[in-house]
């Protein structure tokens, strides 16, 4: 059996996903569902702790692996984009957003794969350079509903809208589709993309709803949760195993 390339999927503080009383020991999380398909794909996910306050801990946890996920998550804060909190700015964890972007930049630097869903393409856009709509519904006029939360009523698979694939992105080489139909669960979205990113997926109000690096960097964002349709859907199932593929030849050199 050839090894699988060890996929870190970074965590969240418990305490700042809403509905968690106050008093529980402090504890890091995260979503089954995303090192699920991580493991289907197959990589061999490992949950990254919070170690925004031990670097070294933190480096050697990334140098373990040999690509990283950024899952979906609360909002990212805005003083990493230069902007004062927006009245509708939802809850933010301080240390996800210093561990994810650290990780962020590593393998930026290192060119080492990386998959960013929804607040993963957010942080990831901040990160290298770029800005966010803190609540699309007062910031962007001719935002459509993006906002189909589980807490609404929604299921995590609903198919809320379609986006338009840009024509020679990976994206669109790895769907072979032109559009596709995608779940939508977020209020925050992109607002000055990094320059060293590319849009390859636009919603049908503009927003842009995918990212991807203008290099050979297999460094892909979406701002949907892919996750939830990897058993289903084959053509999802082509993004996740080819970030496995791209990490194991990382891992391979």
């Amino acid at each position: 059996m050839s090894k699988r390339p060890i996929i870190g999927v970074t965590t969240q503080t418990l305490q700042a996903i809403d509905g968690i009383p106050a008093g529980l020991p402090q504890s890091d999380v995260m979503n089954q569902r995303y090192y699920i398909a991580v493991a289907l794909a197959g990589g061999a996910p490992i949950l990254v702790p919070l170690l925004d306050d031990e670097p070294e801990a933190l480096r050697g946890a990334y140098e373990a692996c040999d690509g990283v996920l950024i899952p979906g998550g609360v909002d990212v804060d805005p003083k990493y984009f230069n902007e004062d909190p927006h009245p509708k700015l939802g809850r933010i964890d301080g240390a996800r957003d210093r561990v994810e972007m650290q990780m962020t930049r590593w393998a930026v630097e290192d060119s080492k794969p990386l998959l960013g869903l929804c607040r993963g393409l957010q942080v990831i856009n901040v990160t290298l350079g770029g800005s966010l709509y803190q609540d699309l519904e007062d910031q962007y006029p001719e935002a459509i509903k993006h906002d189909y939360f589980p807490t609404y009523g929604y299921d995590r698979d609903h198919l809320a809208h379609e986006v338009t694939l840009t024509k020679g992105s990976r994206l669109r080489h790895l769907m072979e589709m032109e559009r596709i139909p995608v779940n939508s669960m977020h209020h925050q979205g992109v607002k000055t993309l990094a320059p060293s990113l590319m849009a390859s997926a636009i919603a049908p109000d503009g927003l842009i709803e995918a990212v991807e690096s203008t290099s050979d960097h297999f460094l892909v964002g979406v701002q949907w949760h892919p996750e939830v349709f990897e058993m289903t859907d084959p053509h999802t199932r082509h993004v996740f195993r080819e970030f496995i593929n791209a990490s194991a030849r990382f891992g391979g050199k």
